[in-house]
């Protein structure tokens, strides 16, 4: 038992040491020559517009039903007015960033991993290297650098797109004045909360795709392998998606509050 978990040990802490070393790769590769422009825009289309109908929808449905749950629940303190301060404020600062990321993990981030996975188990990847082509050059620093713009954009988008879907329920279910509600929006809203909705996406579009293509790159065994990559990269994205919110919320209530 103990030898199992020795090497389980082993294998995690490798794992995350050649994840720390594709990052700084990463950002060593951001910022000095060859840079492929041509590459960065094809993913900032695949990742951004690829990724927009999957994140209206998410949008629309949370802010809904985010104001028909808290709709309930003010009428308890009489309070059914500053439903729009509640949706706007929650989807924001933590909703908003935390739901598109967890979207991206699982379009992005899987197909990033199958992609690369696949260029791997059929030898594109030493081709690559053969041809004198840096491959974290080549294919990871395009691919971070549109996730780590996409992901505020988007964001900004369903956040948007969630407080409309929460002022169609607030007026037509819970029979809010339009007026009243986009005055409640306004009102439970501040700058520092902007920063907090703005900043977490650029993190956590950082995770998702660095993860994605981590595991893409390692992925080994065939087509089972790329199979085992996918899950393995959504799985990984999630997680670190959480895990990665809760510190940054911890860190930004410190610093902007």
């Amino acid at each position: 038992m103990f030898t199992l978990l020795d090497e389980w040990l082993k294998s995690a802490i490798a794992e995350v040491q050649e994840y720390v070393r594709l990052c700084a790769a990463t950002i060593r590769g951001a910022f000095t020559r060859p840079f492929y422009f041509h590459d960065v825009v094809e993913q900032l289309d695949a990742i951004g517009w690829g990724s927009l109908t999957v994140v209206v929808l998410t949008g629309v449905f949370t802010g809904a039903v985010l104001a028909l749950q808290s709709g309930l629940t003010l009428d308890q303190f009489g309070a059914r007015p500053v439903v729009g301060r509640l949706v706007s404020a929650t989807m924001v600062k933590e909703l908003g960033p935390v739901l598109t990321s967890l979207m991206l993990a699982g379009r992005v981030g899987s197909g990033i991993a199958a992609e690369l996975g696949s260029m791997v188990v059929t030898d594109q990847i030493n081709a690559l290297r053969a041809l004198g082509t840096d491959p974290i050059r080549k294919l990871v620093v395009p691919r971070v650098i549109a996730g780590v713009i996409m992901a505020p954009i988007l964001t900004v988008i369903s956040d948007f797109i969630g407080i409309i879907g929460g002022g169609i329920i607030a007026v037509l279910q819970l029979q809010v004045a339009s007026t009243q509600y986009w005055k409640s929006v306004t009102d439970g809203l501040y700058v520092e909360d902007a920063w907090m909705g703005l900043i977490k996406p650029v993190f956590l579009g950082f995770i998702i795709v660095s993860i994605g293509c981590h595991v893409g790159l390692r992925t080994r065994g065939g087509t089972q392998g790329v199979g085992r990559s996918t899950t393995n990269a959504v799985v990984a994205a999630s997680v670190a998606v959480l895990a990665a919110d809760f510190f940054l919320t911890r860190l930004l209530i410190t610093l902007l509050y």
